[in-house]
């Protein structure tokens, strides 16, 4: 095909430079993973979606009539994220910093024939595809938030209480550790027995999500008491722990299924917190009023 010999500004083929060197650079992202992962299905969607970027790249060195590099960096990076957190994690964390690029692409595309096709495929074709892969991990999210919330609300307000009532950093992560497993023991038993009723998610594998989940909160949310000997210097880093935790998870869940981060950030963390602050009372109360000091 013939390169495009209408006129165009400088900030317009900038502008489409770098709209093709994101798709040579996505199209290789894609190919690599493709290439790596063992689910014949999820390999056919990468391909599909890294085949989209390289039309895509071509349609913009029809403008540019350059060959340009791809963004060795980002190959690296993206790749990782996708192989550490799962596919769908780092495809849509890739494809979300793209946003800003494509309000650029769409202030140019009454400049360019034909961009205004690109920018919809772009914007429907390819979350189509991502859509359609298949991981395991996002199947049981369900039980892992189930795990996660009940050992951030039970174990801060547990460990908010204990400080209180206990006084002593060790006794505290014994009996935060006890409790923390028993729970997760409990979690995982009643995940199992609620997923046996319904279709399509393994009930052992959902209770296995649910307390691999708890028992982490649990040991993260420990550890300030095994180092540190100041109660409340403890306390502090364990009710951050919670929060780094919240944030963490929530940030991953609204980008691999595509929900609000603040509200579901807000919730969680100010359950959790609540909690916590009505425990500390109540180990407050029981400290003072009947005595029971380690």
């Amino acid at each position: 095909m013939s390169e495009r010999t209408i006129q165009l500004e400088p900030s317009t083929i900038a502008a489409l430079l770098n709209a093709q060197r994101n798709e040579i650079t996505e199209s290789i992202i894609y190919e690599r993973l493709a290439d790596k992962v063992k689910d014949p299905h999820n390999s056919e969607v990468l391909r599909a979606i890294a085949h989209d970027e390289r039309s895509h790249a071509a349609f913009y060195r029809q403008y540019t009539g350059k060959d340009v590099k791809p963004r060795r960096f980002k190959i690296w990076w993206f790749y990782l994220i996708a192989r550490l957190f799962g596919l769908t994690f780092g495809i849509k964390l890739m494809e979300r910093g793209e946003e800003e690029a494509q309000e650029i692409y769409a202030r140019i595309e009454d400049k360019v024939p034909g961009m205004r096709k690109i920018i919809e495929d772009e914007d429907k074709h390819e979350h189509q595809l991502i859509d359609m892969l298949d991981e395991e991990m996002l199947k049981y999210v369900g039980s892992i938030v189930l795990g996660l919330n009940d050992a951030l609300v039970e174990l801060t307000g547990a460990l908010a209480g204990f400080t209180l009532a206990l006084r002593d950093t060790t006794l505290i992560a014994v009996a935060g550790l006890i409790t923390g497993v028993a729970a997760s023991l409990s979690m995982g038993a009643s995940e199992y027995l609620s997923t046996k009723t319904e279709e399509g998610e393994n009930p052992l594998k959902s209770s296995i999500y649910t307390g691999i989940a708890y028992i982490f909160t649990v040991a993260f949310l420990i550890s300030p008491y095994l180092i540190f000997d100041n109660l409340f210097l403890c306390l502090a880093i364990a009710l951050l722990n919670a929060i780094i935790v919240i944030f963490l998870f929530t940030f991953y869940i609204s980008v691999a299924k595509d929900l609000s981060f603040k509200s579901r950030f807000g919730e969680m963390a100010g359950i959790s917190l609540t909690v916590a602050a009505i425990t500390f009372v109540i180990g407050f109360v029981i400290n003072h009023f009947l005595g029971v000091d380690a």
